[in-house]
Order: C-alpha cells, then structure tokens, then sequence
C-alpha cells in the first residue's frame, strides 16, 4: 500500500488537489470541516514489532486501538495515558494525529510523552523517519511528538513506536460529594501529597478518584482519603465511559449539541479556580481539562479561559457552527505552523485548514 499512497500523494500534489486522510472515521467531528477526496489508510494496518521486555510496540496506523491494546493485556502491559477509543473504531495514527489522552493524563504524561518514534509520508511522498525504539533519541526538533495533534496537515502517518507500561497491580475508585470549589480545593491539597492518584473526575457535585499502584500504597491511601468506596464492578464501565467519551456527560452533550450548544474543552492550569459558566461542567485531570456543554458565544469562552491562564477549544458542535475550532495561535506562533507546513507539505496535499484556515 505505500506505493499507492506515495502515487496519490504525487497525483494530488500535481493537480493542485486535496487529500483527507482517515482511518476509520471516529474523529471526523475533531477539528475544522474535512476537505479534499478521502485517502483511506484503515487497510494499513498491523503491529510490526513488540518487545515486552523492552516496553516498546510499533504498529501501522490503521492498526485499531482496541486490537493494539488486547495484545498488550496479554502481557501485563497497557497504554498509560489510556486514548480514547471512540466506539472501537479508533486507530492509532488517527490516536497520534489527534493527540488525545483520557482520564490518566495528568498522573502518566499526554500522548506525545510516549511517542517514541515514528515514519511518515510528507507532501512530496518521501518517506521519512523520527526518533526511534528508545527512551533517549531525540536530537534537534522531536518531530515525532510534533506529529501529535496535528490533525494530519503535516504528513501521512504510516507506521507509530509507543512507550507501553505494567498495568497497575491495584486499583480502587472512592467517592466525594463535593461542589465544584470544594472539589478543586482538595485536589490541589491532594496533588501535594504523594497519593497514589492515577485518575480524578468531578460532575454534578460528585467527585471520584481512581488510586492505582502497589496494593499496599492503594490500601494506605484508601484509609488516608476516606470517602465511599465504589465497587470495581461500577467503577470501571464509569472510567471507560469517561474515556471514551461514552458516558452520561458526553451522551448529554451530544444531545445538546443537537440542539444548537457546543462542547468546549478548556485546558487550564489546575490551581485554576471554579469556572462559573452556564451549562453542564466535567472536570478532570485535577482541575487541568474541563469540558463544557453551553451556548455561549466563542469569544465569551474563549475570554473565560483566558483569564485563568488557559485556553478553549470547541470539540464538538453542530457542522453548520464549525469554524474557528482551536484558540487563535499568536502571530509568533502561527510563522512556526506555517513554515513546518511549508517544510513538510508545501503544495497543502493534507488535511488543509483541518487544524488552522492557513494551514
């Protein structure tokens, strides 16, 4: 499949045409409207190389996540900062391009942390490789992490190195009532302490915490924290659902997204205080990701954000609305964009204005 590829990424290029890269579709929604002919990459699929011992995976990027994770349970091992998986459609190239990371993100590191490496095909269908298999690679600009949530406007993504991890050998959820100040006043007094917090959730007046670690660290920590132990049994589908954007929040957000409201995600510094804002909030990552279902105007949002320190960008919203998706990059910041996208893709074969309208 590579020569089919490189054939028609030097088609479109010549033709001045674009082309839409997608696995199996799970984040179409994610960033501005897709445009040009849709050169499908769900074929190009398979692991290439896994070596427990070294924790290290390497797949193709039409591999399924899912398929990628069954194989690392087999071992013990898992992907720590846990990608959402969209239904079981997502694919790994489409898991680096878009550059999420689910409830664990804050305790294990983001998606680009455990990006060891990677080969791709830019705009002028050269192949090309970043990184390697190993921890300490990098020399000069870390283009592979670079990949990681750029919406594919860069290059194709073929084949991806992953850090892996030993699965905990403990877990247990507890539970608070608290409100959204209450719940963000004791995280941060938490995150001072050296709990064994992997995960933390808060919505409708109720936070939850996952411990994970040593069985002894969890059990002491469980006795430390106090609040309602949640069975396993219920704990889990919750942690799932959160990170596949399944649950009861994300199913009413949808809904209200049907009826004119977006999705907002806000990245904000975790000592941010409460956020007063109408419409349903879900808060993770010890204060750091807060997702928001409300019909406040973009600039109103945006603004909010800003004066915490942080940033707001839509998630999902009606098609008719999407424009404007990510937050403004500054000037300084968009001649980086524009000359890394004139470097790999000068011709803008890929996923143009996916990302930015000048891009």
């Amino acid at each position: 499949m590579l020569g089919e590829f490189q054939e028609r990424i030097r088609s479109a290029a010549a033709q001045g045409s674009a082309l839409q890269i997608q696995g199996q579709g799970s984040k179409t929604f994610y960033g501005e409207l897709p445009k040009g002919e849709l050169l499908d990459v769900s074929g190009f699929a398979g692991v290439s190389s896994y070596e427990p011992s070294e924790l290290v995976i390497t797949a193709k990027a039409g591999t399924p996540v899912r398929e990628l994770e069954a194989l690392l349970a087999e071992q013990g091992q898992h992907l720590a900062f846990e990608p959402p998986r969209f239904g079981g459609r997502g694919t790994v190239g489409g898991m680096v391009a878009s550059g999420l990371s689910g409830p664990t993100r804050a305790s294990q590191g983001a998606l680009r942390e455990h990006v060891l490496g990677l080969s791709l095909l830019n705009g002028r269908a050269e192949l090309l490789n970043f990184g390697g298999t190993v921890m300490k690679n990098v020399a000069g600009y870390d283009v592979s992490r670079l990949m990681a949530g750029s919406l594919g406007v860069l290059g194709l993504i073929l084949e991806v190195s992953l850090k892996v991890m030993p699965q905990p050998l403990a877990r247990a959820t507890v539970r608070f009532e608290l409100g959204q100040s209450q719940a963000l006043n004791q995280l941060n007094r938490w995150g001072g302490k050296p709990l064994p917090i992997q995960a933390s959730a808060w919505w409708d007046g109720a936070l939850l915490l996952r411990l994970a670690g040593a069985a002894a660290a969890v059990r002491a920590a469980q006795q430390e924290l106090g609040g309602e132990p949640i069975p396993e049994a219920l704990a889990q589908p919750f942690w799932d659902g959160l990170r596949d954007h399944s649950d009861e929040f994300f199913a009413g957000a949808a809904r209200a997204v049907a009826g004119g409201a977006k999705l907002w995600r806000l990245s904000l510094p975790q000592t941010a205080p409460a956020l007063q804002l109408p419409g349903e909030q879900l808060i993770e990552w010890g204060g750091g990701q807060r997702w928001v279902t409300t019909p406040l105007p973009a600039a109103q949002m945006r603004e909010a954000a800003l004066a915490v320190g942080g940033h707001a960008s839509i998630f999902l919203c009606r098609d008719a609305q999407r424009h404007g998706v990510f937050a403004p990059p500054s000037e300084a910041l968009l001649r980086i964009q524009r000359g890394l996208k004139q470097s790999f893709d000068p011709d803008r074969v890929f996923n143009p204005g996916r990302l930015y309208p000048e891009l």
